[in-house]
């Protein structure tokens, strides 16, 4: 098992096809083919199986791709530490943003690290918060924007946000965010929910508890853009945090109003591992993900938003 047989299995299990992989690694397609189908012969199982959709991995081939990606991005990590430009910060870092607030942070810390700290190999993924801690905890990233979390014995968070749920319906609805609507009216409506699991829903299930009301559900999901694509659908409102539905409100496709009675509120935090081996780079990052989010929010681009709150607030 080599560092090239691994890197064609998570590409090709990226891509879904072995022709896009040898495009993507500047390969000949048999060249991959081989490097696969060596390491298939010597783990003595099949790593891919051939679908209409593309080369889709076996349960096998999805055990070694999770462990695989982590090996090459700590080898890449470590090549970039250990021979480091005179001068010059570097390093392969990991990011986790959370799918709500990635539109609006992801750009602005590319073009500042590419700015400052050309050095650093920034990488993005978007999660929901459960899967984002997950990723942390298990060291596939280097640190994340999370909710409603506090310390534990493995991270270190800093609070940075605390931002307010919205009320979000069709433009129909004619929501207005002057014009805060009930927990209780929401509830008279069919309801496009988070699904259960996700934080969002949990946040949402126990304000309908303290306002003593339930749900009619239309549809539940997993996805914030299939939440707002069946809102605009006209399959019912739906309950989101401001910053996943500023763009939609400003083009029109949606209207939105701050919930009340009770008002409900999430805490945005930065999660890093509490790890003394921290690299510079990874700091560097985190201080400039700090400084977005405080950007963003003083420039009235994070809507009902507030700054350095307590988490025994939220």
């Amino acid at each position: 098992m080599d560092i090239k047989q691994l890197t064609a299995v998570v590409t090709v299990a990226e891509v879904g096809s072995v022709t896009k992989a040898a495009q993507l690694l500047h390969l000949v397609q048999p060249a991959v083919t081989r490097q696969i189908r060596m390491l298939e012969q010597e783990l003595g199982v099949r790593l891919f199986e051939r679908t209409r959709q593309g080369m889709r991995p076996t349960e096998a081939g999805t055990l070694l791709v999770v462990r695989a990606r982590r090996a090459l991005h700590e080898l890449e990590r470590a090549r970039a530490e250990v021979r480091p430009t005179p001068g010059v910060l570097a390093g392969a870092i990991t990011v986790g943003l959370l799918d709500s607030a990635a539109d609006l942070l992801a750009e602005p810390l590319v073009s500042a690290l590419a700015r400052r700290h050309p050095g650093i190999e920034l990488r993005i993924i978007s999660g929901f918060s459960g899967y984002l801690q997950r990723w942390l905890d298990d060291g596939d990233l280097d640190l994340s924007l999370l909710y409603n979390l506090t310390s534990t014995p493995s991270l270190n968070v800093v609070p940075l946000v605390r931002e307010r749920l919205w009320a979000v319906g069709p433009p129909t609805d004619a929501l207005h965010a002057d014009r805060p609507v009930a927990l209780a009216d929401v509830a008279a409506r069919p309801l496009v929910m988070p699904a259960p699991g996700h934080g969002l829903r949990a946040l949402i299930d126990a304000a309908a508890a303290r306002a003593g009301v339930s749900f009619e559900i239309a549809a539940q999901t997993n996805s914030m853009r299939l939440q707002k694509l069946l809102v605009q659908g006209g399959h019912g409102l739906t309950i989101l945090p401001g910053v996943g539905i500023a763009d939609d409100v400003a083009r029109g496709v949606l209207t939105a109003a701050p919930l009340c009675a009770p008002e409900v509120w999430r805490q945005v935090v930065l999660g890093v591992p509490r790890d003394p081996r921290t690299s510079a780079a990874a700091r560097v990052v985190a201080t400039e993900l700090i400084g977005q989010v405080q950007a963003a929010v003083a420039g009235d681009r994070w809507p009902s938003a507030r700054l350095d709150v307590d988490p025994g607030e939220a």
